[in-house]
């Protein structure tokens, strides 16, 4: 008995379905009304940032290795970048602990190489350990790191040193450096630091206080 042929029609092939691209909104910026410096409002984070620290005056010596650390690692980044990895550099560098830090050995430069979640960068992971050990011996001379930092800043009538008010009418206004950073850097490369170029050290000292750059309409300027 002969086979009977078989017809093989051709199965008709469904299109796939084309999946739309997830439509990522941009930041509006904040709703709240209040006038804030430009260079904020781009991200929430910076937003944030910006309404709860930058510009507030630090004497926690902490604090201060820990602005010390992120701004040597902000080196040829944006702040936003370091911003969002803030808690991972939290971690790695054992909560800004300057004394553990200071101990850092080879092995752990090595795991610190190995970080996804900071900036694996060999200079400013060493610069860090450097640092963490140049602080140190700051605190042993001057007591604190923050009598050391806060003696570049204005003095009030009794000696006691008090903020920069800067008069800014906008962002354009703000220069990268000024003579007292140039004394910080000058003073800080003396006594070892590395990754504290008169930028760096102008930046740290907008962060912590020493210097208010918040521009003249900014609400934190005027509070």
């Amino acid at each position: 008995m002969p086979n009977k042929k078989i017809s093989l029609k051709p199965i008709a092939q469904k299109s796939p379905v084309k999946k739309k691209p997830a439509v990522i909104e941009k930041y509006a910026g904040p709703t709240d009304g209040k006038v804030r410096c430009a260079w904020c409002l781009s991200d929430p984070i910076y937003v944030k940032y910006h309404d709860e620290e930058w510009g507030n005056p630090v004497h926690d010596d902490k604090v201060l290795f820990e602005f010390l650390v992120l701004e040597s690692f902000q080196a040829g980044l944006s702040w936003l970048t370091i911003l969002k990895k803030r808690e991972n550099f939290h971690k790695a560098f054992a909560g800004f602990d300057v004394k553990k830090v200071s101990k850092y050995d080879e092995q752990k430069y090595e795991a610190l190489m190995q970080d996804a979640g900071i900036i694996r960068n060999q200079l400013k992971i060493r610069a860090a350990i450097n640092n963490a050990q140049r602080f140190l011996e700051i605190q042993k001379e001057f007591g604190s790191f923050s009598n050391y930092v806060w003696s570049f800043a204005e003095k009030t009538k009794a000696g006691q040193p008090k903020p920069i008010h800067n008069s800014r009418k906008s962002l354009r206004e703000v220069p990268p450096k000024t003579a007292v950073s140039d004394a910080m850097s000058k003073d800080m490369g003396k006594r070892g630091f590395k990754f504290r170029g008169s930028t760096i050290c102008y930046a740290f000292m907008q962060a912590v206080g020493i210097i208010n750059d918040h521009i003249d309409d900014c609400w934190r300027k005027k509070n």
